[in-house]
């Protein structure tokens, strides 16, 4: 939503909005020029506004949303809005359950380091650029697909990836089956010469369809690019990409987390059938910073590495996890986990515990609701009874500070690897728990 806030704003109209609650984003938003509001209150709503753009996490009984909708104003969902505006541009549309917005954001960035040039709408903050949209007079639009309320359905990719479809929203698609074919109808939505770039060894993946279709995997040298040579170090990596018709040695990525490698490869898959020169390929991948709260390191001396990440999916977490430890193997590792939504965790909370129980230590908080209401016996302690590790525990927000202070107060000689998770409201705790942290560290 704000991306597309963003591209209004560009074009030099007048852009107001709604938003549950304040945030870093927001007061962003504010200092370029938006008005946001943080009350649901007609009175604070423009009169006669253009259009009014929405998305489908609002709540449907939503006071602003339900008076546009009954007066003769367009009011359309940010899919509908996305599909119009990407129409008549060349779109690279990517993506899965997981993994979209590293690699649209990695994808954008190559095009745009490499001077080939693109407009981009991301689902995250760009750490190179501060931002999740740019223009450019390059008719190429670089977009994240995303597939809750089946909203990917109204691009028009001529480049799609599909990173995974483990089973996620399943408050709105019902079974996993129902969110594959949906996967399935976006590989259709290809243009007749369009490319697919899918990870290697996705279920149905016979059913996808393209023009031209590649598979890429991490590992897996069956797939038609994969990653070879993979050196760790220092909380980043080294590789070679072999691609169907060439190799690239010696890319460098800045970044945590083996996932992201594979992320990168299907990046430099596109950016390579683009005709980008490998040379200048390689240079946007080292240059790359990341994205807010994908694998970020707040804190990173040899006492302490605090990561925060936008993980929310257990697979997401399990990724996470794994990928921290292999960088800092001999760290003890806690992960302090927000889960998100109440039909998220009553579906995968088994799921959540399985892959949270890899940590050393876990700390739950309570799960953040954003547009569902309580379900009765879904709670966070669901997790906690499943979790194979004992060393877990429910906090309040409000306790969190006092707990991380005991802890660090009594000292300890092992190094320690601190990882903050969730799509909630968790971001606004990892200034203050990098406070309390940056005191250990060292």
């Amino acid at each position: 939503m704000s991306a597309l806030a963003r591209y209004f704003n560009a074009l030099g109209k007048t852009v107001s909005g709604y938003d549950k609650t304040p945030t870093p984003l927001t007061s962003q938003l504010e200092s370029e020029g938006i008005l946001i509001h943080f009350e649901e209150n007609l009175n604070l709503i423009p009169a006669n506004p253009d259009l009014v753009v929405y998305t489908p996490a609002v709540p449907v009984q939503h006071l602003e949303l339900v008076y546009f909708q009954q007066k003769e104003i367009p009011v359309l969902k940010r899919s509908e809005v996305l599909g119009i505006i990407s129409n008549s541009s060349f779109n690279i549309c990517i993506g899965g359950t997981h993994g979209k917005t590293t690699t649209t954001t990695m994808t954008a960035h190559l095009l745009r380091h490499s001077g080939f040039g693109c407009n981009a709408f991301l689902g995250g903050i760009s750490v190179n650029y501060n931002t999740n949209f740019w223009s450019d007079p390059r008719n190429v639009a670089v977009i994240e697909a995303d597939e809750y309320d089946r909203s990917f359905l109204r691009l028009h990719p001529d480049i799609a990836v599909i990173s995974s479809m483990d089973p996620d929203h399943l408050d709105i698609y019902g079974t996993e089956e129902k969110l594959q074919e949906a996967f399935i109808a976006f590989s259709q939505r290809l243009k007749p010469e369009g490319m697919l770039f899918s990870k290697y060894g996705l279920p149905k993946e016979n059913e996808l369809k393209a023009n031209k279709q590649f598979t890429y995997s991490v590992l897996n040298q069956s797939a038609d690019v994969f990653a070879e040579n993979i050196i760790m170090k220092d909380g980043s990596y080294t590789f070679s990409v072999s691609l169907p018709e060439k190799r690239i040695d010696g890319i460098q990525l800045n970044m945590g987390g083996l996932h992201n490698v594979e992320n990168a490869l299907v990046s430099i898959a596109i950016a390579d059938q683009l005709g980008i020169d490998s040379e200048k390929i390689k240079a946007a991948v080292a240059s790359f910073k990341g994205v807010k709260r994908r694998f970020e390191y707040i804190i990173k001396t040899s006492r302490m590495v605090f990561v925060d990440d936008y993980a929310h999916h257990p697979e997401e977490l399990r990724a996470l996890i794994n990928g921290a430890k292999a960088l800092f193997p001999d760290r003890r590792t806690t992960v302090l986990f927000q889960p998100h939504l109440f039909s998220r965790t009553n579906d995968l909370y088994e799921s959540f515990a399985q892959a949270l129980s890899l940590a050393d230590q876990v700390i739950l908080l309570p799960i953040y609701p954003a547009r569902e209401l309580p379900m009765e016996g879904v709670t966070s302690s669901l997790i906690a009874e499943q979790m194979e590790n004992g060393n877990v525990l429910l906090l309040e927000k409000q306790e969190l500070n006092n707990y991380l202070n005991d802890i660090w107060k009594a000292g300890s000689d092992q190094p320690e690897l601190f990882i903050t998770a969730g799509a909630g409201d968790i971001d606004a705790l990892v200034q203050p728990i990098a406070k309390i942290l940056e005191r250990y560290a060292g």
